[in-house]
């Protein structure tokens, strides 16, 4: 599939007469919990050619298509893309995490995961990991009979605030890296095992009655990380000329190289 992905990518180039610098899995197959018919979830960051800038015009800075083999493309224009990393967008630094690489060109990518503990801004990546812990565990595991595979996209996220606050640094991708770092109760780790070997198996996670130990690690979590954040301040001030620059450095590296 890797190399059908890579494929999928160079006809975009051609297509959108784009050059694509980078993509990886984003997904839960970055995640590290994958079922074996879980989709492949390909993001991607590309650039255009100089005269793209120097329009009176804005563009579409994005591009999103789902293919019928179960491949969901989703890419950033690097100008979009360095706007959101000032921000320290949570999406964009786990693209840089992900530990499925399908494709890298050129320079920017490394000069970008050497400036991201600058840029990183703690109280945003938290406050992201928590609306999405709230808004999963709201809709689908409140009431007697939840949604079984819906755990996982509550405790993922719990976990990654969980690892921001004792580090000060971006969560990582892995599922599993979490557990075994964040989650010292072992009847809860067991709990939380049991289910990932689940899903892993290619088992269906339908409706089930809820499980009560995870169910009030939650509780306990969510009511923790709202009051936490209430009280957080933060006094990141990103560097826009750094950014700039390297978005000129990247400009330049691949119109040369591609003869532009």
């Amino acid at each position: 599939m890797t190399e059908q992905i890579i494929r999928e990518i160079k006809n975009l180039e051609k297509e959108l007469e784009i050059t694509i610098l980078y993509a990886v899995e984003s997904g839960s197959r970055a995640w590290g919990f994958a079922s074996t018919d879980s989709d492949w979830d390909v993001r991607f960051i590309y650039i255009h050619k100089k005269d793209w800038y120097l329009s009176i015009d804005n563009y579409k800075d994005s591009y999103d298509k789902i293919l019928p083999n179960d491949i969901d493309l989703s890419g950033w224009e690097l100008r979009k893309t360095l706007k959101l990393f000032r921000k320290s967008n949570p999406p964009l630094m786990e693209w840089l995490r992900s530990p499925i690489v399908y494709y890298k060109s050129f320079s920017m990518i490394d000069k970008l995961r050497e400036l991201s503990s600058e840029y990183f801004n703690s109280k945003s990546c938290m406050y992201h990991y928590l609306h999405m812990a709230q808004g999963n565990y709201r809709e689908y595991l409140k009431s007697d009979t939840v949604r079984i595979k819906k755990y996982f996209y509550v405790l993922r996220p719990i976990l990654a605030c969980m690892w921001i606050e004792n580090t000060n640094t971006m969560a990582p991708m892995e599922f599993q890296e979490l557990v075994d770092t964040q989650v010292k109760d072992n009847t809860l780790r067991q709990e939380m095992e049991k289910l990932l070997k689940r899903k892993m198996s290619g088992e269906e996670l339908d409706k089930e009655p809820r499980i009560p130990v995870i169910n009030e690690f939650f509780e306990k979590k969510l009511e923790y990380y709202e009051d936490y954040l209430s009280n957080y301040d933060t006094s990141l001030q990103p560097d826009t000329e750094k950014l700039d620059r390297l978005f000129r450095e990247t400009l330049e590296e691949t119109n040369l190289k591609n003869g532009v």
